[in-house]
């Protein structure tokens, strides 16, 4: 396993209070495995792309992004920018703001361009949300990754998590940090999105972007647990299942 490279750029004391709260804990209390890190670009500007199973990966995803020697910018969803406490972490380490299933989505998409062309590494998890598959596989994506990697013409790299699921699991608010939990990370080769690159960006060439990059995502997935992904993608449109919040709960002020 390649040695961990050091972050250069600055830290701030959002980034400083997170890694030196998180960072101890998940040693102490965790087994985390990277794999195949040197794969993320070292500097400038890139999207790194991930699945999403546990309110807890962010925090793997970013640590294994840490020690990799990025900071990461990570486009979250606006109801954590008016949570006490965490929005003020967010808002300090320079996180983006978006405002799900709305119309108001192009100042995130700004931002995040304006990132890339600073030499930021902007981090997305191109679902949306946590996975609606029943086994957590990576579901159908949205575009909003596929149009910054293709305005910007900077790399997508995927990276495939699992193990976080086993510490918080989909929307349940108990940590089980017994027996210690194996945390698992692993970055693959940039999505190649070459052919693409140039032409009018219509909805037909960010699907297929978007499908590419959620391709790679669950190919080093398959990787990390060894068993074969569905045939067929989930798409929680067709399966009539809300896309925000907790799936099993009605939404408040309807029914199911």
């Amino acid at each position: 396993m390649l040695k961990n490279r050091d972050v250069t750029e600055p830290r701030g004391w959002a980034f400083a209070t997170v890694v030196g709260v998180v960072k101890p804990v998940f040693r102490a209390f965790t087994k985390c495995e990277w794999i195949d890190g040197h794969k993320v670009p070292a500097s400038g500007g890139c999207v790194v792309v991930a699945n999403h199973i546990s309110h807890s990966d962010p925090l793997v995803f970013g640590l294994f992004l840490y020690d990799q020697g990025r900071l990461v910018r990570y486009l979250a969803k606006d109801e954590v920018f008016h949570t006490p406490i965490l929005k003020t972490l967010v808002k300090g380490a320079g996180q983006i703001p978006v405002k799900r299933l709305t119309t108001d989505a192009a100042s995130a998409f700004s931002a995040a361009v304006e990132g890339i062309g600073h030499g930021e590494l902007i981090g997305i998890y191109p679902e949306g949300t946590l996975t609606r598959d029943p086994n957590l596989w990576p579901m159908t994506g949205k575009t909003g990754a596929a149009r910054i990697a293709l305005t910007t013409g900077c790399p997508v790299i995927p990276v495939a998590q699992w193990g976080p699921q086993e510490l918080l699991a989909p929307y349940s608010s108990k940590l089980k940090l017994f027996p210690r939990k194996r945390l698992v990370a692993k970055a693959g080769d940039p999505v190649d999105l070459s052919d693409l690159s140039g032409q009018p960006m219509t909805a037909q060439v960010l699907t297929e972007a978007t499908n590419r990059i959620m391709d790679a995502i669950t190919e080093i997935l398959v990787d990390l647990r060894g068993e074969p992904a569905p045939a067929t993608r989930f798409d929680p449109r067709k399966a009539g299942v809300r896309q925000t919040g907790n799936p099993k709960k009605a939404p408040k002020g309807g029914s199911k």
